[in-house]
């Protein structure tokens, strides 16, 4: 079939993707977007762009007749769904097909059986594809799941049989918590996916997560390109990526890449798909689950591979064969993958919003980076809090890793907070560093990391910020970072997340002395984004914003508030009884009411925020005095919502 013109339903980084591949083959390309994506870079790339809602991705990017509409505005014949949002819906993928417009992507039959896990576990069973062992039946009462979960013994997997990404799923070590966690798992289920739907099977304990890269097209041949291990996780959500896996070999590649292409075939697919596995210790693996898109972590197979899997889609949804057969695949080198997200780990991973104020992604030999980011850019809470991919490949893992830390290091983002520290100490832990990582890494190997509780900034850092932030003042570009001896030491006082720490600052004829603490050094500003610190001359970058300094030095990468002239104490600290709202977000359960009494920790609202709900507590005893919210009203950063007067202490 032939098309001239492809609308990418998508949005970031997999938009710009795929706009530039479909661009290089020759073909126009149709940008949508949301009201606060106007600004955005897949906006900018693409030869034209419609508008197709505001800001809620339902009424927007998930909107089938806004994008429907958008195709026949602007002429596109084809679709690309790229992942996330429609890319495994299958009504769209109908949708699209009844308006003759072509689908790049599988058929409705093979996402609708994929899409259920239920569904598709019976399909790979009768395929002769390892599963795990487990209750798949229609059945879904609560009498037939704790019987079924009593015969398949402890530890237990509770899953939604919809969706993905980690929602409606429990794992359960402990009988006697079997019967809340089903009904916890149904209600994120039903919120999440629609479908309350759920399969139980044995856990599977400190596996490995590792999935085949197949490709189907419509003349009946499909081959898998290798693996991709993808076992580092939090929340069920992958954080690293690497291909080849560290733990298969050869004929393990040989025996799960024919189990990924039967499943493939059972359900006559076409286009790119991943098979995911799960590998126990043992050598044993056991399907887990079928996308049926193109996956976030598809460079990593790309760089060992040597191929553009974009391409091939577009190819195969043309009605071509596939470019190579099974002989012809050739894994060559390591490549490793690394998901910048807007979050931070100290705080369980909560979601941050704020601009783009610089965006300079590493580069270099070996370096890959597919984002969507333009300086400027507000992130916001509507959305995934993805905002690039950081990916490196070498002839050895030890190469891959190393290029890839380095590259993480080295890319400047400011003005929002990221996982880059937290990606780093990853990448730098010796069991990820011997390969030897499972999916239990995060929450047992890495637990106790340093990046986990929240960076707190060595004295050089706090002399470095305090003395740029002198400097930056300066009247004159001239004398900045040059200043004639003063009496006494002049004090700086910095925030930096919870903590606070003054420097004492005296100028001397071409540097500064810091005291810090029962710290000194001495530093000299030789040009913009680069000094003399201790003896030693460094690079560092720094961007400010108001009262807010923004420093990235040595792999460290930090904001910090100038506190010389505030107040002593201000009223939404801990224990004021002011509760705010910690991004921009919508309200979808208000807990309590004026005049009602709580306690310190007790739940007063809860927020839905790039699609995670984040449940905000009381932090003091007192009586509710006001709690004016609707529920489905949307809110902003360090908007107040609760507010309660704290007990009196007891005298």
């Amino acid at each position: 079939m032939s098309f001239e013109k492809i609308l990418i339903a998508n949005r970031g980084e997999i938009a710009c993707r795929v706009i530039a591949t479909a661009q290089s083959l020759g073909y126009r390309t149709v940008a949508v977007y949301s009201e606060p994506d106007a600004g955005a870079s897949h906006v900018q790339l693409a030869d034209e762009a419609v508008c197709v809602g505001p800001a809620l991705a339902s009424a927007s990017y998930l909107n089938v007749d806004a994008l429907l509409d958008a195709c026949r505005k602007t002429g596109a014949d084809a679709v690309h769904p790229g992942y996330g949002f429609l890319s495994e819906n299958a009504g769209f993928s109908r949708a699209c097909k009844d308006a003759g417009i072509t689908f790049i992507g599988p058929d409705e039959d093979a996402i609708h059986l994929m899409g259920s896990k239920r569904l598709s576990k019976l399909a790979m069973i009768e395929a002769g594809v390892p599963c795990i062992p487990g209750y798949e039946g229609e059945d879904q009462s609560d009498a037939t799941l704790l019987k079924e979960a009593e015969r398949i013994g402890l530890p237990l997997m509770i899953k939604a049989s919809a969706g993905g990404g980690g929602r409606g799923m429990r794992v359960v070590t402990d009988a006697s918590e079997i019967p809340a966690q089903l009904k916890s798992a149904r209600q994120e289920a039903k919120s999440a996916f629609g479908s309350d739907e759920l399969i139980l099977e044995r856990a599977v304990m400190q596996p490995r997560h590792v999935e085949i890269q197949v490709f189907g097209d419509r003349h009946g041949h499909v081959i898998h390109l290798g693996e991709r291990d993808c076992s580092v996780q939090r929340r069920h959500q992958k954080v690293v990526e690497e291909a080849p896996s560290p733990a298969v070999d050869e004929a393990l590649r040989q025996e799960m890449g024919e189990a990924a292409v039967n499943a493939a075939k059972a359900c006559n697919y076409v286009g790119a798909g991943t098979v995911e596995f799960l590998l126990a210790p043992e050598g044993d693996f056991f399907f887990l689950e079928m996308n049926t898109r193109l996956q976030v972590e598809h460079p990593v197979t790309e760089l060992v591979t040597g191929l553009d899997l974009v391409a091939w889609q577009i190819k195969v949804a043309r009605g071509e064969p596939l470019p190579l057969t099974q002989e012809q695949v050739r894994l060559t080198g390591h490549a490793m993958e690394v998901r910048l997200y807007a979050e931070d780990p100290a705080q369980n991973y909560m979601p941050q919003t704020g601009p783009v104020l610089r965006w300079q992604p590493a580069s270099g030999d070996g370096v890959r980076i597919d984002h969507g980011l333009v300086e400027g850019y507000e992130v916001g809470s509507h959305y995934d809090p993805m905002l690039a991919k950081i990916i490196a490949v070498g002839d050895s893992r030890e190469d891959a890793r190393r290029r890839l830390i380095r590259a993480v290091e080295d890319t400047v983002l400011m003005g929002v907070r990221d996982n880059r520290p937290f990606l780093a100490a990853i990448l730098r832990h010796p069991v990820f560093a011997r390969g030897e990582a499972t999916t239990a890494f995060i929450g047992e190997d890495f637990a106790d990391d340093a990046s986990m509780a929240g960076e707190a900034p060595s004295s050089q850092l706090w002399a470095l910020a305090a003395l740029l932030r002198c400097e930056a003042e300066t009247p004159s570009a001239d004398l900045r970072g040059w200043h004639s001896s003063t009496l006494g030491a002049q004090p700086v006082q910095l925030r930096c997340g919870d903590h606070e720490q003054t420097v004492y600052i005296r100028y001397q004829d071409n540097h500064a002395e810091l005291i810090v603490g029962e710290n000194s050094h001495r530093i000299a500003t030789l040009a913009p984004g680069l000094a003399t610190i201790d003896g030693v001359q460094q690079r560092y970058r720094m961007c400010q914003d108001g009262k807010q300094s923004w420093l990235q030095w040595q792999g460290h990468s930090l904001c910090f508030e100038d506190a010389t002239h505030s107040a002593a104490g201000t009223s939404d600290q801990a224990g004021s009884g002011q509760i705010r709202a910690p991004m921009d977000g919508a309200v979808i359960e208000v807990c309590a009411k004026a005049g009602d009494a709580v306690k310190r920790g007790q739940v007063l609202v809860i927020m839905e925020a790039m699609k995670m709900e984040h449940s905000l507590k009381a932090d003091c005893d007192g009586t509710v005095e006001s709690a004016d919210l609707a529920v489905g009203s949307q809110v902003k950063r360090q908007q107040l919502l609760v507010s309660i007067k704290p007990d009196s202490p007891e005298t």
